[in-house]
């Protein structure tokens, strides 16, 4: 239509894997005309999907600089192992576009130094994917907090609990892995699968701060119970400059099924989220409530570049630097503490096989309520943590 601004051009930059839920949600954004997706590159030959077909006239690449060059797209996700993510970052904006960068961001305070030196020179934005940021139920507690529902804020917690079969760690030469080719990778518990516990709890010491929360101590409890480099079972007891500490306790190893709780303790009452159902109690409330409502990573993206000083970014490469600087202190603990003989269980065959830690639901939530690390609780099986404090 004449005197109508086009959609804006949308690339991605891993179509497999997790790139195909990007691509879902990209699909009935397509659909109503709000962006054009030109290109989609993978290495391997693109996945179907029922939910996220490819449009007509959409061009498939395996190298991400020829899609760059050839389509010039203005907006890029990037859903790619975490250790290829700066490198193509930079190629991305080299061509001008904005960043969808699925999270772990970078892995390393340097990198993330680096790439906002590139995202300022090239005048350009980076959303990360930590989706949960965008939920109603998050700006529902938030909001509690200020209004001073549950007094003052005593320690923050989260636990969750996830079961994770053999293929998972055979999905790709990087899963599982601590690096490769002597590049960091990090894919543990606490840097990939989990890391939206991790945030949503920097979250609220940022809600409580009224600024970034920045780490300054960490200690950390990590296990597994398979021959792999990095954790399946930590425990992180964070310390800030200011403020009450968060007590990070997850697995992929369990027995039972926790989806992902967030506790918030104060002097007057106590608040629960479940962040990846978005169901939430607050002081008062008889039963666990759902607030519906989350914002999209990529809409809310769209909009800020339509509008940047009236739409601000959910998840702003700036907001993740805490998640990032504890990602540097973890990188030179030592190798997680290996757990096997009667205290792992293991069921299944082949790549569906799953290896349980007994009684590691139990263990975590007592650390979470307690604020605890195992070792502290006298866990037979705990190991010492590792300790380190943090710059600046």
């Amino acid at each position: 239509m004449s005197g109508t601004t086009p959609p804006p051009r949308v690339a991605v930059i891993g179509a497999n894997g997790h790139g195909r839920w990007h691509r879902r949600v990209i699909a009935p954004l397509h659909a109503a005309g709000r962006l054009r997706l030109v290109a989609l590159v993978d290495v391997r030959p693109v996945e179907d999907d029922p939910a996220a077909p490819v449009p007509p006239g959409v061009a498939v690449f395996t190298d991400h600089r020829a899609m760059l060059a050839a389509t010039r797209p203005e907006v890029v996700v990037i859903c790619t192992p975490p250790h290829t993510h700066l490198a193509i970052a930079r190629d991305a904006l080299a061509t001008g576009a904005d960043l969808l960068l699925e999270k772990p961001p970078v892995l390393s305070l340097a990198e993330h130094e680096e790439l906002t030196w590139a995202l300022t020179a090239a005048g350009r934005v980076a959303q990360v994917g930590f989706q949960a940021l965008g939920s109603a139920a998050l700006t529902a507690l938030t909001d509690a907090l200020a209004a001073g529902r549950l007094g003052t804020v005593t320690g923050i917690s989260t636990i969750a609990a996830w079961q994770r079969p053999d293929a998972y760690y055979a999905r790709s030469p990087w899963a599982g892995r601590r690096s490769v080719d002597g590049r960091p990778v990090l894919d543990g518990a606490l840097a990939n699968p989990l890391a939206h516990a991790v945030m949503q709890c920097l979250a609220i010491a940022e809600a409580l701060a009224g600024a970034t929360p920045w780490p300054v101590a960490i200690e950390v409890e990590r296990y597994r119970v398979r021959p792999i480099e990095v954790e399946d079972t930590a425990v992180l007891r964070v310390r800030f400059r200011a403020g009450p500490p968060v007590l990070v306790a997850v697995t992929l190893a369990a027995e039972e099924f926790v989806a992902g709780e967030v506790v918030v303790t104060g002097t007057t009452g106590q608040a629960v989220l479940e962040y990846p159902t978005d169901r939430l109690r607050l002081p008062g409330d008889v039963v666990t409530r759902r607030v519906p409502g989350r914002l999209g990573l990529l809409e809310n993206l769209l909009a800020h570049r339509v509008d940047p000083v009236g739409v601000p970014l959910i998840a702003p490469l700036a907001r993740t630097a805490p998640f990032t600087a504890l990602l540097d202190a973890l990188r030179p603990a030592p190798e997680p503490r290996l757990l096997d003989g009667e205290l792992v269980t293991t069921l299944g065959e082949g790549g569906e096989r799953v290896r349980h830690l007994r009684g590691v639901v139990d263990v975590l939530r007592r650390s979470a309520e307690q604020g605890a690390l195992p070792s502290e609780l006298g866990v037979p099986w705990a190991s010492a943590a590792y300790r380190a404090e943090l710059p600046g």
